[in-house]
């Protein structure tokens, strides 16, 4: 048995499950990429591939995982060749895929689907959508993280693994391949496995809020947005739109724009001005 996750903090919660139970016996795989931000078009072929790793390059130069895009730490189209030989190897392996209700998981799913299609019946989809499961302190919660998920509940959770129907492995790559052909810039999820798209600067407006007329530092912002903001997504890419709005004259900044506690920013006096008049 192989299991695939999209976030690295799935990976141990998921191997404690595994200690408790040898019927999940088998080796933990992890999707790198965030596939619900950043270019899809053409991404199974190599102009494609090398477009969404440029992408990546310039979201990450001079920020706090700078260079990450040219080493070999994410690198799925690696990881999937590597699975896709074991399942050709062995006909008696099983894929378990698991997501949790949130947009990074999916659209991971998603990309996936695709390398998966010639192993129709042996490929189980766990997929974690508006179920209940019991917390640490033995209260009713709906996770949208696996990692927020006890081990021991993971034992329950076990029960829910299908196969990926014939029906899904025609529909959801054809629903793929239409977001990837709308060359837009973020994935938000609807509902179950529904997507929608938005633009690069989606995040942008609910940022803005939490730049105010004091200078804070910009991992202050990050961390207030990631908090607080309903939609979020990872702080590489807040910093990224964050830089791409001080490039534009918006704010005021002192320090070196490089990693998120290298610079402070606060709002222009105008801008003060304009919201407390608004008020």
């Amino acid at each position: 048995m192989l299991h695939i996750v999209f976030n690295e903090p799935d990976i141990a919660v998921l191997k404690q499950a595994i200690a408790l139970d040898e019927n999940l016996q088998g080796e933990v795989i992890q999707i790198k990429d965030d596939y619900a931000v950043g270019p899809l078009e053409n991404i199974y072929v190599g102009e494609g591939k090398e477009a969404r790793k440029n992408w990546w390059r310039e979201v990450l130069a001079g920020g706090d995982y700078d260079g990450k895009a040219d080493t070999d730490e994410v690198d799925d189209y690696k990881t999937i060749a590597e699975l896709v030989g074991t399942m050709r190897r062995n006909e008696n392996e099983i894929i378990w895929i698991w997501a949790a209700q949130n947009k990074h998981d999916v659209s991971g799913y998603y990309w996936l689907l695709k390398y998966m299609q010639e192993f129709q019946g042996r490929v189980f989809i766990l997929y974690l959508n508006n179920l209940p499961f019991i917390n640490e302190k033995g209260q009713i919660f709906y996770p949208t993280w696996l990692s927020t998920i006890p081990p021991k509940e993971f034992l329950k959770a076990k029960k829910l693994a299908r196969p990926i129907t014939l029906s899904e492995f025609e529909v959801d790559p054809d629903e793929w391949a239409k977001l990837c052909g709308e060359n837009k810039g973020v994935r938000l999820l609807e509902g179950g496995k529904k997507l929608s798209q938005a633009d690069y600067d989606f995040y942008d407006e609910e940022l803005k809020k939490f730049i105010t007329g004091d200078w804070q530092k910009a991992s202050k912002i990050i961390n207030q947005f990631l908090a607080k903001a309903k939609q979020t997504t990872g702080d590489a890419y807040i910093l990224w739109r964050l830089k791409q709005m001080l490039a534009a004259g918006e704010y005021d900044v002192q320090g070196e724009i490089k990693n998120m506690k290298d610079f402070e920013v606060k709002a222009k006096a105008a801008q003060v001005m304009t919201d407390e008049q608004s008020v």
